[in-house]
């Protein structure tokens, strides 16, 4: 009796943390620390603890997390792949996934032959004794068929290790299945918010997907401000595109993107919106002078980095592009704008418009950086050789714009 209540209050102790921990919104690594230094508070002789899950993210296709008593807990992604691996399909835990067990639990101190799991006979020579594995599914369950190896399941994959003599006793077992479903829960919470975070960032920008998850969603809603815009855009990629495969176009637009984004990202600038074979991207970063200071310190970066893709292209025997930047300082109105059921979180104003006009005058003035003499003004002093190219009259704007482009001794 005394036995059971001791469990009972075992239970409800890690149970109740775990869903404090997961209404509190501990993150995903935050929160299997915890409840594995848990665990061991609770006198489960816990060695080892892993967490395997399929992810929703552009760049990886599931993620890690290991933890071993001593050291603490490691996080770690996983690329997507058409095929598992080698290792992936000799772990006990694509064993559950696959081969219709819920569990599998060895006792590595009972036995003289080898695991089939290669894992297993690793943990057993780092003084292993038992292993438990078991999964939580957030997906509702279905019996109808063989389970796809390449299809990812939403749900947590997990294992425990012990080094104890003894290995898992009966009660630490079910200490550990009775609080399952409530572990998964807290992760599948973090999950959520993790998943909503990293999308709202890819898809919406750093700044832009910050704002809408703080609450700033109604549509309407735009705030005012001084900035400077960047307009990059890709010379003769629309005969390109009429030229090479589809597959090879969007490789090649891939490649330019992603040196134009990390570079206003490395500069502290937003990325807007994709635009086509281009982009629009926002320098916010204190005062105007300081907006119009980063923007034109990115202009002399991007044109190295450019011209390091073009020549890594050449040698790959791929073909390349050049580029055009336009940049102007002004209000812009920065906010949601749209539909009751379409929202796009933007920026409109004379601004935004006046970087368009000044992007079209790059063929005309021979020159592919433009620079506004709003700009140019508002960063002095800089670090740049700004040239006037003249004084013209913009589509629809009434007072005249001197321009202006960057001199670069080296001939970028």
């Amino acid at each position: 009796m005394i036995a059971l209540d001791s469990e009972t209050t075992k239970s409800s102790d890690l149970i109740n943390w775990l869903v404090t921990r997961g209404l509190e919104g501990a993150d995903k690594n935050e929160l299997l620390d915890g409840y594995c230094e848990k665990l061991v508070e609770l006198g489960v002789p816990l060695m080892r603890f892993h967490a395997a899950q399929s992810a929703l993210h552009p760049v990886y296709g599931g993620t890690g997390f290991s933890w071993y008593q001593g050291q603490g807990g490691d996080f770690e992604t996983f690329e997507y792949s058409e095929e598992p691996s080698e290792m992936w399909k000799q772990s006990p835990l694509f064993a559950i996934l696959n081969d219709e067990v819920e569990v599998i639990h060895e006792r590595l101190v009972d036995q003289n032959e080898a695991s089939r799991f290669p894992l297993l006979n690793d943990l057993r020579e780092i003084g292993a004794t038992d292993y438990y594995a078991t999964g939580v599914t957030f997906d509702v369950p279905t019996h109808n068929g063989p389970k796809d190896a390449k299809k990812a399941v939403d749900g947590v994959l997990m294992s425990w290790t012990s080094d104890a003599p003894e290995g898992f006793r009966d009660g630490d077992l079910s200490l550990i299945n009775t609080a399952l479903p409530h572990l998964g829960l807290a992760l599948k919470s973090a999950s959520n918010a993790r998943v909503s975070k990293d999308l709202m960032r890819v898809y919406l920008g750093r700044d832009a997907g910050r704002r809408v998850l703080s609450g700033e969603i109604r549509r309407g809603s735009l705030q005012q401000i001084d900035a400077v815009i960047w307009n990059f855009d890709l010379e003769g990629f629309t005969s390109l595109s009429e030229e090479l495969p589809g597959a090879e176009i969007i490789d090649m637009l891939n490649d330019y993107l992603a040196v134009a984004v990390g570079v206003v990202h490395d500069n502290r600038g937003n990325i807007l919106k994709f635009m086509g074979d281009g982009l629009m991207a926002m320098f916010d970063v204190g005062e105007i002078d300081e907006d119009a200071r980063a923007a034109l310190k990115a202009v002399p970066v991007v044109q190295e980095r450019i011209a390091k893709l073009n020549a890594s292209r050449v040698a790959a025997g791929l073909p390349v592009a050049n580029f055009t930047l336009a940049l102007h300082a002004g209000e812009i109105l920065y906010g949601n704008i749209g539909s009751e059921t379409r929202l796009d979180f933007t920026v409109i104003g004379p601004a935004v418009n006046q970087t368009a006009r000044i992007a079209g005058m790059h063929r005309s003035l021979g020159q592919r950086i433009l620079i506004s003499d709003d700009v140019a003004r508002a960063a002095q002093p800089c670090g740049q050789d700004l040239i006037s190219v003249g004084r013209y009259m913009l589509r629809g704007v009434a007072e005249p714009k001197e321009l202006f482009t960057v001199y670069n001794a080296k001939g970028s």
